[in-house]
């Protein structure tokens, strides 16, 4: 299996905002200053189309679906959290916490995924915990390491235990479960998705070690990444809050490797960092501040992987 893709599939937004049902458990959102709602969507669309467009520039492969104003869907930008694509031809359905979310699955995507020639063999749908309130949050939740079936996990309000061990036995991934935490007020909360604190790349993997409290979950997430390999390139709390943990690798032409993340995140690093990474990679940033503010999620969570095998 393969760990990176060149293919994604990016949401254009038409009614991007501060998702109020999301902030509850997602303390990077913010409500901007004068940031009346036409002001907010017309930025973050000029983000998202920069974006796609430096993605492109290097050969990488964007299915861009532009967003519908009904029904109201204001995170739709982030379609890692609904949905995942596997190289089996399996697509995978997930719940989700914040009910006006939930309206963002379109089984209209997958039909353009079919007629741009990938190949569609089982839909698993996970949807129906929703009515038990049990969620799991797609890549947001699931940091997948495809090559060593490895699936890591920090359980959070959005991240259920049982749903995670459910998923990991139907596609044949080993749970790597632990908890993983900011200081939101003085208090130690758990971070909403796993993807803010950790990115798993083919041969590296950045981690916020320290967000892990309990000593022994820390060793055990670090030594398996170790055992396949990876370099561990530890990042701060301070940095994830600037989405340094929020990075995808991908394929570009040639099957380049590039980790794409925001100007914030790549301003948050060090040199130090920066030369690790691109031991293994070149870095592709991009402007992502105002989606960043009132989305709390980066470039990762823009991007859904595509591993669907073409039809031949």
């Amino acid at each position: 299996m393969r760990q990176t893709t060149n293919t994604v599939l990016m949401i254009r937004p038409v009614s991007f905002r501060m998702n109020e049902q999301t902030a509850v458990n997602n303390y990077y959102q913010k409500v901007l200053e004068h940031g009346n709602p036409e002001t907010v969507n017309f930025k973050a669309i000029q983000e998202f189309d920069a974006y796609v467009e430096k993605l492109k520039s290097v050969g990488v492969n964007v299915v861009v679906i532009q967003d519908k104003k009904e029904p109201d869907t204001p995170d739709s930008i982030f379609p890692n959290n609904w949905i995942s694509f596997h190289e089996t031809g399996d697509v995978a359905l997930y719940p989700m916490f914040a009910e006006n979310r939930r309206l963002e699955r379109r089984e209209d995507i997958l039909d353009v995924l079919e007629d741009k020639g990938f190949e569609i063999t089982e839909i698993m749908d996970y949807t129906s915990a929703e009515e038990d309130n049990v969620y799991l949050e797609g890549t947001g939740s699931l940091i997948l390491d495809r090559e060593f079936n490895k699936a890591y996990c920090a359980l959070s309000p959005r991240a259920d235990e049982e749903l995670f061990i459910e998923f990991c036995e139907d596609f044949d991934m080993s749970p790597i479960i632990f908890e993983a935490f900011q200081t939101v007020n003085g208090e130690r909360k758990a971070i909403y998705h796993t993807n803010v604190m950790m990115s798993v790349a083919e041969t590296f993997a950045i981690i916020c070690a320290d967000s892990i409290d309990d000593k022994k979950e820390r060793k055990m997430v670090l030594e398996n990444l170790k055992a396949d390999g990876k370099e561990i390139i530890l990042i701060t709390e301070e940095q994830v809050n600037n989405f340094a943990g929020n990075m995808l690798q991908v394929r570009g032409k040639e099957d380049k490797r590039y980790l794409i993340m925001s100007d914030a995140a790549f301003k948050s690093l060090t040199k130090t960092q920066i030369d690790k990474i691109e031991k293994h990679c070149e870095i592709l940033h991009v402007n992502l501040d105002t989606i960043e503010a009132c989305g709390g999620g980066s470039a990762r969570c823009m991007m859904a992987e595509v591993f669907l095998p073409k039809v031949e």
